[in-house]
């Protein structure tokens, strides 16, 4: 039985919900089940890749990068999907971000980073959730900035 790869599966799995489950929490329309299927998925692609057999793999050199590239395309395909337009402001490139490097912490846990997607992981939650710190909202108030709000949060920087 294969439980190393299990516990690949598992981890990538956790990471994901971890990075859902912030999200969720702050109103974000991709959550949950979204940031843990991507990474759940990058993981088994990522696993299929490094354990490819078969006919073609004596036939030719088995590159597992291939698949990670397609990867990394793929995403960025899906991550285009969730960037919106609206006059004059761009909405979806946090969350595009964010599934993108989703999809690399699974594939990282498949190619038996364990350590770097765990440490990715929690600064992919740090960022995400900085912009609710009272020293951030006094910075763009020191500068006059306009305090960055997603599209799917509910609260403004300054009601935090």
């Amino acid at each position: 039985m294969p439980l190393f790869e299990i516990g690949q599966i598992l981890l990538a799995t956790l990471c994901g919900l971890a990075i859902g489950l912030e999200r969720q929490v702050h109103g974000s329309q991709a959550g949950l089940r979204t940031y843990s299927l991507v990474c759940l998925g990058s993981c088994l692609f990522g696993l299929v890749s490094t354990h490819s057999k078969g006919l073609a793999y004596y036939e030719s050199v088995a590159d597992p990068t291939r698949i990670a590239a397609q990867i990394v395309s793929g995403i960025g395909f899906l991550g285009a999907g969730v960037i919106f337009k609206d006059r004059s402001r761009v909405h979806g490139l946090t969350t595009a971000a964010n599934i993108w490097v989703t999809a690399s912490i699974g594939l990282a846990v498949a190619f038996e980073m364990i350590i770097i997607p765990l440490i990715t992981t929690a600064l992919v939650i740090v960022i995400l959730s900085c912009n609710r710190w009272k020293i951030f909202i006094k910075f763009n108030k020191m500068f006059n900035l306009e305090p960055y709000q997603d599209r799917d949060d509910t609260k403004k920087s300054d009601d935090v």
